[in-house]
């Protein structure tokens, strides 16, 4: 099983919290930048990586995304400062 999948919160121009999921996050991000990205990206620009969690499967990583895009602003901030980022 493949366990390089990550999953990332951006803080976006608009100060909006985006979170998804990749192998590699510096690629998404210039996707994201570029317009080639999520829909969620036109309009608003990814500003700076607040958090980073390695070490999932495509499946895991995709349930640990859903399961934060559940919470609310503020316990997602509570998770960006309260976990330790890993890049």
């Amino acid at each position: 099983m493949d366990f390089n999948w990550k999953v990332y919160i951006v803080r976006c121009s608009d100060g909006s919290l985006y979170t998804g999921i990749t192998t590699d996050v510096e690629r998404r991000l210039r996707e994201h930048a570029s317009g080639r990205g999520a829909k969620y990206f036109r309009g608003r620009q990814p500003v700076a990586v607040l958090y980073v969690e390695d070490g999932h499967s495509r499946s895991s990583a995709s349930s640990r995304e859903a399961w934060i895009k559940g919470l609310s602003r503020a316990e997602k901030e509570v998770l960006i400062v309260t976990e330790i980022p890993v890049t």
